[in-house]
């Protein structure tokens, strides 16, 4: 059973289509032929993602995003909203043409989390009315790499109070 609001489609449905890819010459699919003979005998067993799951690690977001001119009071309440429905947000700055967006993701590894910082904007500009900006810059550091440079000085700026605040 779907658990969502009356009328409501599940989230990014509307816009995301999904697509079958290829395996990787890595893939392991068991080893077996389909009559049952081994297909590399003197090959060790890869371990497979049930045997040898990877561990998510954390890694700090900082998404810029700009476009045409925007009402302050409208990117001050779109990115309020996107606050409330991304709850890992952490502190957003806008002006009435960009804005940054800076939060803690939980992945595998660099490039899913930098796949889910991609979609972030679009899949919830039209739920939180965001501004039609596009993305204009994107970083990914992991959290040994961002505590390492708040340590030595040049880190993310301190960040403001959690929260949606004006540059």
């Amino acid at each position: 059973m779907r658990r969502a609001r009356p009328g409501a489609t599940p989230r990014g449905t509307a816009e995301r289509a999904l697509t079958s890819v290829g395996a990787g010459a890595d893939f392991d699919d068991g080893g077996d032929n389909r009559d049952g003979r081994e297909t590399e005998p003197d090959r060790q067993p890869r371990p497979t993602r049930r045997q040898d799951p990877e561990v998510s690690r954390l890694w700090y977001i900082t998404l810029s995003v700009s476009g045409a001119e925007a009402p302050l009071a409208e990117v001050r309440r779109g990115l309020e909203q996107l606050a409330h429905d991304h709850p890992f947000l952490l502190t957003s700055r806008y002006a009435g043409d960009h804005a940054e967006i800076r939060y803690w993701e939980e992945a595998r590894d660099l490039h899913d989390a930098a796949a889910v910082a991609l979609r972030l904007w679009g899949e919830h500009r039209s739920t939180a009315k965001l501004p039609p900006w596009e993305i204009v810059g994107l970083e990914v550091i992991d959290r040994h790499t961002y505590h390492q440079r708040v340590a030595e000085g040049y880190g993310p700026p301190p960040a403001a109070p959690v929260g949606v605040h004006p540059y």
